[in-house]
C-alpha cells in the first residue's frame, strides 16, 4: 500500500493505482474529458491537471501512479487557473452553439465549463469545418470534436475495426475515417458505441424525430410503433424517471400522449424470431452435412454489417431469419393490417430501438418483402423518443399505467430478455427442447449463457443429445470467437453474437451518461421481467400461435420465407 495525502486527507491506495483512482477513493472528482478506464488514459484534454508538492510542474492525474508520501493539491490556485485556460483552449477549437446541441444538458465539456466559470472564451474561436453526408445513420460534427481520441480507443480496443483514426499534423491534427475514406468505404458496423463515448456533441446517430412528427400530424398515415426490449429498461433515463418508476405501462401511455394510433411490442415478433430461427436450426442440425457450420444468429444488424466485411465467405452460417424489428414490419403490413382491418398502405411502421444500426437494416432493399414500401417506414433510437417526450411537453410524473393494443401487444420473458447479451440463445434453446422433446425445460436449464462475459460457452444436453453453443458480445469478442473458430480451436453449433457490449442493453441508442457502463444493470432488469412473467415461452405466445393459424401456416412455411428470412448475401452495406 501507498500512502500519501491528498486535499489534507491522509490516504493508503494500493501500489499502482493513478492519482485520479486515489482522489475518487476519498470523494474529491477530478474533472477529465479524455478519459476512459482501462481504454484511455493519455492525459491529452490536460483538464485533470493537479499540482504534487516537490514537482514544479502540473501533472496529469488520469495516468499519474501514486507514489509514497506524495501531497496533492487538486484545485488549488495555481491548478484551477491553468485548467480553466485548457478548457477556454479547447472551447475555442469547439463549436460552441450548445443551444443547438444534442448533448447539450448531458455535455461533459459543458458541464467542466460552467463548473470553472467560464462566461466568455478570451481566444479566437476556429472550431473545424463540418464535412458530413448527413443522410447517413451515425453523423459526424468535426466542428464539435475535442480530438480527446475516446472514438478511436473504443473503436479500435473493444470493437476490433479501427475505423477512426487522426489525421493531419500539427494544428491541422484532428479525427477522422482512417485512411481518409468515406465512412461507407469502411468496415463500421454502425455499433454506435463512439457515440455513447464521446463526451461531447461530436458524435450522434441521424435525427428522425422531425420526419416522426410530420407523419403523425399526416392525417393519411396510420402510425404503428413497436418497442424494442430494451428500451423498456432506459427510456426513463433521459427524462429524470428513476428504473423503478420508468414502467412499460409508463411508456405506453408517452406513446399515446404523443398521438401514434397503435402501440405493439417487438416482444412478440422475438418470439415469433425464436420460431424460425430455431426450428431452421433443428433442421440443419438434423442434415449437418448439407450445411457450414455453426449457425450463427441473425438479429443484430451491427454483427451482420461485421461479417459482411470481415467474414463475407462465412455469410451462409448465420441464419436466414430477419431480425424481430423486420419481422414485426412485415406483419405490420400484412398480417396485422388484416386483423385490424386497415388499409396497409397507410401503415407508416415505426420503430423504437436500442440501436443505431437499426436505421441502416429498415433502408436495406432485401428486408423490404410486405410490398407496400419500407416494412419499417422510420426507426427512432431511445434517445430520440426521449427527445420527443421532451418536445411534446409531456411531464413523466404524471404519466399513467397503460396497455399495449391488444393482440400484438403479447410477448413471453424470453422474448423480453433478446435484449440481454446470452438472451436470445436462451430463449432459443427453450424453444428448441420443446420442439425437440414436446415437454418445456426448466427455465433456469440454461442460465450458463448469461452474464457479461465477452465470449461465453456451454453444452446442453437434449434428448440425450450434445449441443454445443457459444455468446460473444462486442465486436472485438467476436473476432476472437471467429478466428477460434477458424483455426479448429473451437468447434460449436450454435452461435450468438451482439455487435455491442453487453447486448441491446448497451446498444449505441440508449442514453449516454459518461463514464458509467449500465448494460449490465439494464440486462438485470430484463431477466427480473423474465423472471416474473406468466409467459416464459415464445411457442406459448397466443399472438405467434394466432399468426401461424391464421397467416403464416407453421415456421418456416414458404409464406413464412418470403416474408420473414432474408438473403443476407444481397444486402448492400452502402444502403
Amino acid at each position: 500500500m501507498v500512502k500519501l495525502t491528498i486535499d489534507g486527507h491522509i490516504i493508503s491506495i494500493p501500489e499502482g493505482s493513478t492519482i485520479l483512482e486515489a482522489a475518487l477513493e476519498v470523494g474529491i472528482h477530478i474533472p477529465h474529458l479524455c478519459y476512459l478506464k482501462d481504454l484511455n488514459d493519455i492525459g491529452a484534454c490536460r483538464v485533470c491537471i493537479i499540482e504534487v508538492e516537490g514537482i514544479d510542474r502540473l501533472v496529469t492525474a488520469c495516468n499519474t501512479k501514486v507514489e509514497q508520501g506524495m501531497v496533492i493539491h487538486t484545485n488549488s490556485p495555481k491548478v484551477r487557473a491553468t485548467r480553466k485556460t485548457n478548457v477556454e483552449l479547447i472551447l475555442s477549437d469547439h463549436n460552441c452553439t450548445c443551444a443547438v446541441c444534442v448533448r447539450s444538458g448531458n455535455c461533459s465539456l459543458q458541464k467542466i465549463a460552467n463548473d470553472l466559470g467560464i462566461l466568455s472564451i478570451p481566444y479566437t474561436s476556429v472550431p473545424e469545418k463540418a464535412r458530413w453526408d448527413n443522410s447517413l445513420p451515425l453523423i459526424r460534427d468535426a466542428s464539435k470534436c475535442i480530438k480527446c481520441m475516446r472514438c478511436i480507443q473504443v473503436c479500435d480496443k473493444i470493437q476490433d475495426l479501427q475505423v477512426w483514426n487522426l489525421t493531419g499534423s500539427g494544428y491541422r491534427t484532428t479525427v477522422g475515417v482512417s485512411e481518409n475514406k468515406k465512412i461507407q468505404e469502411t468496415g463500421c458496423s454502425l455499433c454506435g458505441q463512439c457515440i455513447t463515448h464521446c463526451p461531447v456533441g461530436a458524435l450522434r446517430e441521424r435525427d428522425d424525430t422531425d420526419k416522426m412528427f410530420a407523419a403523425l400530424a399526416d392525417p393519411e398515415k396510420i402510425t404503428m410503433v413497436q418497442i424494442a426490449p430494451a428500451v423498456r429498461t432506459a427510456w426513463g433515463e433521459g427524462i429524470g424517471l428513476y428504473k423503478e418508476e420508468s414502467t412499460l405501462g409508463r411508456l405506453v401511455s408517452a406513446l399515446r400522449r404523443i398521438g401514434f394510433n397503435y402501440i405493439f411490442d417487438t416482444t412478440y415478433t422475438a418470439d415469433l424470431t425464436i420460431m424460425e430461427e430455431g426450428t431452421e436450426f433443428l433442421e440443419r442440425f438434423k442434415k449437418k452435412d448439407k450445411y457450414k457450420w455453426p449457425m450463427f444468429t441473425s438479429c443484430c444488424p451491427g454483427w451482420v454489417r461485421f461479417v459482411k466485411s470481415q467474414y463475407p465467405d462465412m455469410v451462409d452460417n448465420l441464419s436466414t431469419a430477419k431480425s424481430p424489428q423486420q419481422m414485426f414490419g412485415a406483419m405490420s403490413k400484412t398480417f396485422i393490417a388484416q386483423k385490424l382491418g386497415i388499409p396497409a398502405e397507410k401503415i407508416f411502421s415505426v420503430s423504437i430501438m436500442p440501436c443505431v444500426s437499426k436505421k441502416y437494416e429498415s433502408g436495406v432493399e432485401a428486408v423490404n418483402d410486405a410490398g407496400h414500401g419500407s416494412d419499417v417506414d422510420l426507426v427512432l433510437t431511445t434517445r430520440e423518443l426521449d427527445r420527443m417526450i421532451r418536445a411534446d411537453h409531456i411531464q413523466p410524473n404524471d404519466l399513467k399505467e397503460e396497455s399495449f393494443d391488444e393482440i400484438f401487444g403479447e410477448g413471453s420473458g424470453a422474448g423480453v430478455i433478446f435484449g440481454a447479451t446470452g438472451g436470445v440463445m436462451e430463449a432459443a434453446l427453450r424453444s428448441a427442447y420443446y420442439l425437440l422433446t414436446k415437454k418445456n425445460p426448466n427455465t433456469e436449464s440454461f442460465r450458463k449463457v448469461r452474464g457479461m462475459d465477452g465470449w461465453k460457452e456451454a453444452i446442453f444436453e437434449i434428448e440425450g443429445v450434445a449441443v454445443s453453443v457459444a455468446v460473444a458480445s462486442g465486436l472485438g469478442n467476436t473476432r476472437k470467437l471467429i478466428e477460434a473458430i477458424r483455426s479448429g480451436e473451437v468447434q460449436y453449433d450454435f452461435v450468438e453474437i451482439m455487435a455491442c457490449p453487453g447486448g441491446c442493453a448497451g446498444g449505441g441508442g440508449q442514453p449516454i451518461h459518461d463514464g458509467f457502463e449500465l448494460a449490465e444493470d439494464r440486462g438485470k432488469i430484463l431477466y427480473g421481467l423474465d423472471s416474473t412473467s406468466n409467459l416464459r415461452f415464445s411457442h406459448e405466445n397466443s399472438a405467434v400461435l394466432k399468426t401461424y393459424e391464421e397467416f403464416l401456416e407453421k415456421p418456416n412455411s414458404k409464406r413464412a420465407h418470403e416474408l420473414l428470412h432474408t438473403n443476407l448475401k444481397d444486402w448492400d452495406l452502402k444502403a
